[in-house]
């Protein structure tokens, strides 16, 4: 009786509950197959999309100037390209438009706020107008309306870096680039701009090769320069299009315009002091040995250098330039766009995106790579204004000397002093890292300023001091260390990632 109650309530499966457990194990198998046909095919989609540099909408060739149409096929970058229209944080500054100026907005005044750059520059157009620069796209426009060109007289040169020159070089030249860049640098400045302005300020075109988007060189003076530089280092026939490698186009392209130049007085074209090599040093030499001058002191009589913005030199004389750190892997840092890489052409400060720039290489907390800056820049700005001071003291004493009766022979000396003390504190104040390219040497170079403008006032005394300053060094590298001893190590040590 037990038994039998017991095989009464013994579980049984089903023919039913077999067959729904097929279908429900044969639905999961399903299930899981296409989610990884989904998931590869995801990934396929993705490599392809990675793959395509871009999606053809319109046809590009060098007669399109306009980034707009650029655009169309490159979103993207365009997008970020127009954020330098953008205002930086704390240097914005609104005005009334005017007949005469029709900008809305303007930058920080740097001569309203450091007298002695108005005192450094006296006689030259620098010294009446000298404000921060916006971004890329306002160059042209913000050239144009400058007190610099509204007020002095200027050459047609000044547009190499603030218009869009590939077509406008052709056809100024009738399809030879070089004949149309050398009439625009001999043309005045209002007759260039007018015939330049519809070409806009530089744009894709002036970077990128538009049948291929391969980087490229398209201003002679870079070409001739860097040819005249590798030719100092015993490379002849240099051609940058041609020799250069991909990454050292990803800084070509920006030292085509972030560089020290001046207008050659023997053909008013725009040239590169490069032929001696590319420190302080071998530009001053160069300017020395063809005894160029750009204007003459308005307070001192002195004969004087005006340095451009060598942003280029300088990176090369420092750590990240010596590493083969490009300006774009600081100032144009890659970003994620769907599954495709593209770079960020809003060619800003790598403060904007620490991590990004700075963080791919040093693996420590943004607020850790932010204070660094800070230090190094803090530094430069301590030593400039000890520096500045010693320039300023020594304008200021040569003025008196010219009505006190200190002989003629000291003035002179004292002005040669001037010139060199003068254009070694212009090409650091004229570069625009505020030290941090090259911070070692910046501050070198400060401590040059500071020696020479001393050197000067000794001068002014009838001290014994030579009557024309030593010329630049050969090179900048450290004397050799006697036989036998070993460096002291000075270095500070990398501080250990931060938690």
């Amino acid at each position: 009786m037990s038994g039998s109650n017991q095989s009464q309530y013994r579980p049984r499966v089903s023919r039913m509950s077999k067959t729904a457990m097929f279908i429900v194990f044969l639905i999961a198998g399903a299930l899981v197959a296409a989610g990884i046909v989904a998931l590869l095919t995801s990934i396929f989609n993705h490599k392809q999309e990675g793959r395509e540099q871009f999606t053809q909408v319109v046809e590009l060739d060098e007669t399109v100037v306009d980034p707009a149409v650029w655009g169309q096929n490159f979103p993207e970058q365009y997008e970020s390209y127009m954020m330098t229209s953008d205002p930086r944080p704390g240097n914005y500054f609104p005005r009334t438009p005017t007949a005469d100026d029709p900008r809305e907005w303007t930058t920080y005044d740097n001569l309203a706020n450091d007298e002695r750059l108005v005192t450094m520059w006296a006689g030259y157009p620098f010294s009446v107008d000298y404000t921060e620069p916006r971004g890329h796209n306002w160059m042209l426009i913000d050239q144009r309306y400058t007190k610099r060109t509204t007020q002095f007289k200027q050459p047609g040169y000044c547009l190499n870096c603030h218009v869009s020159v590939p077509k406008l070089f052709t056809d100024l030249g009738n399809g030879d680039t070089v004949a149309g860049w050398e009439k625009m640098n001999a043309m005045t400045y209002d007759d260039a701009y007018e015939i330049a302005k519809d070409n806009g300020p530089i744009a894709c075109i002036d970077c990128h090769d538009p049948a291929t988007m391969e980087l490229r060189v398209t201003r002679p003076a870079f070409m001739r320069g860097i040819a005249a530089y590798k030719a100092s280092q015993g490379v002849s026939d240099y051609d940058v299009n041609r020799d250069a490698s991909t990454q050292e186009m990803r800084t070509y392209v920006c030292a085509q315009c972030h560089v020290e130049y001046y207008r050659s007085p023997e053909d008013d074209n725009l040239t590169f002091p490069w032929s001696k090599g590319l420190t302080i040093d071998d530009a001053y030499n160069y300017y020395q040995e063809i005894d160029f001058t750009d204007f003459t002191h308005e307070l001192t009589g002195a004969s004087i250098i005006k340095a451009q913005h060598p942003d280029f030199e300088t990176w090369q004389n420092g750590t990240h330039g010596q590493a083969g750190v490009t300006c774009a892997d600081c100032h144009m840092a890659y970003q994620s766009a769907g599954a495709k890489k593209v770079s960020n052409h809003h060619v800003t400060s790598p403060m904007d995106d620490v991590n990004g720039t700075c963080g791919t290489c040093h693996k420590v907390s943004d607020d850790e790579l932010k204070a660094r800056v800070a230090t190094i820049q803090t530094r430069f700005y301590q030593a400039r204004d000890v520096s500045f001071d010693a320039l300023v003291a020594l304008i200021d004493d040569i003025e008196k000397a010219q009505s006190n009766g200190t002989p003629a022979d000291r003035v002179e000396a004292a002005r040669n002093y001037q010139r060199k003390a003068q254009f070694y504190m212009d090409y650091v104040e004229s570069e625009n890292s505020h030290g941090f390219h090259a911070p070692e040497y910046s501050l070198r170079i400060l401590n040059d300023v500071t020696d020479t403008a001393r050197q000067g006032q000794l001068a002014l005394t009838g001290a014994d001091v030579p009557s024309t300053p030593e010329p630049g060094r050969a090179n900048d590298q450290a004397a050799p260390l006697p036989a036998g001893s070993t460096p002291i190590n000075t270095s500070v040590p990398t501080p250990s990632p931060s938690p």
